[in-house]
């Protein structure tokens, strides 16, 4: 609810500086004080949340995708398909996510799409394995030859039947990687990879307020670290609960 109407929640232009505000604690007018420039640290962190939550959304979306539409081809396919595609997640995997993730933001230079793409890049092989073993798994199944000797074409089969038993996993593995990207955006942010100042996103407010943790300006970090912390937090027991729900090996 905070990312939807977080602009219009926000008591203060998150972006207009005050220098005559600038580092106030917490009070009962500035709920989470201000910073270094006297924008209030409450709207800015409010605010922030569509941001990151807009991230990590749409980059999760894409690699879902894509992820799900490549596995599924080298799992029916098989063969040299299997082995190309394969290779090209190994690829991937090959690397810290992180660095990757770094290293493609580098390149596309500081933008709101640098940081989607390369969040989305590093989360396909989280979907292409795990859709690739599933149809591979079930590719042979009597069913399956059923509706081939039907003649119904094997996109079909895939698209309408197989996947949707998917559903469960992918939903997981969505919730779980939410957290992930949001994370990842946070830290490309952080070490200044990220989304440009002055938009609000909790990892340039973390590091802008990095600066003050040895001088008693303890606010102006600890409320975006938090609510990025608590967000992650949120994603990733949501994807615990999420697995022990729709998995009858769990139960």
């Amino acid at each position: 609810m905070a990312g939807i109407l977080g602009p219009m929640l926000a008591p203060y232009d998150p972006t207009t500086t005050d220098s005559a505000q600038a580092l106030l604690p917490p009070s009962s007018e500035h709920w989470f004080g201000t910073d270094q420039l006297g924008r209030d640290v409450f709207s800015r962190t409010l605010v922030a949340t569509r941001t990151d939550l807009l991230v990590g959304a749409v980059a999760v979306s894409i690699s879902l995708v894509i992820g799900t539409a490549i596995g599924a081809v080298a799992g029916w396919r098989g063969g040299r398909t299997d082995v190309v595609i394969g290779r090209f997640i190994d690829s991937i995997m090959a690397f810290p996510l992180f660095v990757l993730a770094v290293g493609i933001a580098a390149g596309l230079g500081n933008s709101l799409t640098s940081v989607i793409v390369a969040t989305a890049i590093v989360n396909l092989p989280f979907y292409a394995r795990a859709v690739r073993f599933e149809v591979s798994r079930r590719r042979n199944a009597g069913w399956v030859e059923a509706a081939l000797l039907a003649r119904i074409p094997p996109s079909k089969i895939v698209a309408l039947h197989i996947l949707p038993n998917l559903v469960g996993l992918l939903a997981t593995q969505s919730s779980l990687n939410m957290g992930w990207a949001i994370l990842n955006a946070a830290g490309l942010s952080f070490i200044g990879l990220g989304i440009r100042p002055p938009q609000p996103e909790w990892g340039i407010m973390v590091a802008d307020g990095a600066s003050y943790i040895f001088s008693g300006e303890w606010w102006v970090f600890t409320f975006p670290g938090l609510t990025l912390m608590g967000a992650v937090l949120i994603f990733t027991r949501a994807g615990d609960a999420l697995r022990q729900l729709l998995d009858p090996r769990s139960k």
